[in-house]
């Protein structure tokens, strides 16, 4: 019933004047997740991946909701590579204070510019640091967990210089299905967080 009731809403009809014109308009995918980091060089707006990484953009999001990127700056930033955000300490060995497994698609892979990944000490060891690639870097594969892409903004990602700063980080779309078929994990890292 709910699932009729979402499909009658998502595609409203409107109805113009007496003509009985019935245009149906899009529906706005509510499905789909999506962040915006805010930056001092602008906003980076990015499509995340819960199918492929739902662990990861757990984290991720339940991490951009409690504001815990607010303020931080990117402060590894390799030309032609990567920009890297996320370290509370502000040298590439801070993180929250737990760790998570990885996590590998086939379907996405580090084959462009703008790919939103998962930095870690070797495997099983992401905890809050991602990058972004400048462009394609397939060595990556298999070894950190891509999570997302930058739908608009890449410019801003090329503009980021060591110490820039994301202002804050906003989750756009209903993660809430995704929250809660991990709350027993988000529950533990949140424990973590708050003893921090």
């Amino acid at each position: 019933m709910r699932a009729t009731r979402l499909l009658f809403f998502s595609t409203m009809l409107v109805v113009i004047a007496n003509n009985v014109t019935i245009m149906p308009i899009q529906a706005n995918q509510s499905n789909e997740l999506s962040a915006v980091i805010k930056t001092s060089k602008g906003d980076i707006h990015l499509t995340l991946y819960p199918e492929e990484a739902p662990i990861t953009v757990a984290n991720f999001v339940n991490l951009a909701g409690r504001g815990y990127y607010d303020g931080l700056m990117f402060h590894r930033v390799i030309d032609n590579f990567m920009i890297q955000g996320g370290d509370p300490t502000g040298t590439g060995s801070g993180g929250p204070g737990y760790r998570f497994g990885d996590e590998f698609s086939p379907n996405r892979r580090h084959n462009s510019s703008g790919i939103l990944s998962m930095a870690n000490a070797g495997p099983n060891t992401n905890g809050s640091q991602f990058f972004i690639t400048h462009q394609a870097t397939p060595h990556l594969d298999d070894m950190h967990s891509v999570f997302g892409k930058v739908s608009s903004g890449l410019d801003v990602v090329n503009a980021i210089a060591q110490g820039d700063v994301m202002t804050t980080i906003v989750i756009e779309g209903d993660a809430s299905t995704l929250l809660a078929s991990h709350q027993q994990q988000i529950d533990e890292w949140n424990s973590i967080l708050g003893s921090r």
